[in-house]
């Protein structure tokens, strides 16, 4: 049990929340734009948002898993 193990996991888990909050933001700030600019369009572009931050979210809930194995591992 080394102060790196923990560290790989608080990464593990901090970079996945980071890079999900930034990606997350720039879509929904990118689709903002996209329905501003083509109201008609906001049904198929708020869909396709939705679809995008749920695989985002996705994939920082298995980050979460895969630190969470790695803590119960090291502990």
């Amino acid at each position: 049990m080394s102060g790196l193990s923990f560290l790989a996991v608080g990464l593990a888990i901090g970079l996945a929340a980071l890079g999900s909050a930034l990606g997350q933001g720039n879509a929904s700030a990118r689709a903002m734009e996209g329905i501003a600019r083509q109201p008609e369009a906001s049904g198929e572009i708020r869909t396709s948002l939705l679809l995008a931050l749920a695989f985002m979210e996705a994939l920082t809930l298995f980050s979460f898993v895969i630190a969470i194995l790695l803590w119960t591992k090291i502990a």
